[in-house]
């Protein structure tokens, strides 16, 4: 059989795909993510500032001066 991967956006698509996989009596396991969501949150905060010209850009041999 093949391996499905679902990533849904919203609680409520989380909800309707469990109900789905239950109500077809499909196996499926959950797994929650490695990562502490406040670090998450602020990695995607700081690329988001980024791209709005926040921050600045180094160059990697300016990184030792």
């Amino acid at each position: 059989m093949e391996t499905l991967i679902l990533r849904p956006k919203t609680k409520e698509q989380l909800t309707a795909i469990k109900a789905v996989a239950k109500a077809l009596k499909v196996d499926f396991e959950i797994e929650k993510s490695p990562y502490n969501s406040e670090f998450v949150k602020k990695i995607l905060q700081g690329r988001e500032d980024f791209k709005n010209g926040k921050g600045i850009k180094m160059s990697l041999e300016d990184l030792w001066k």
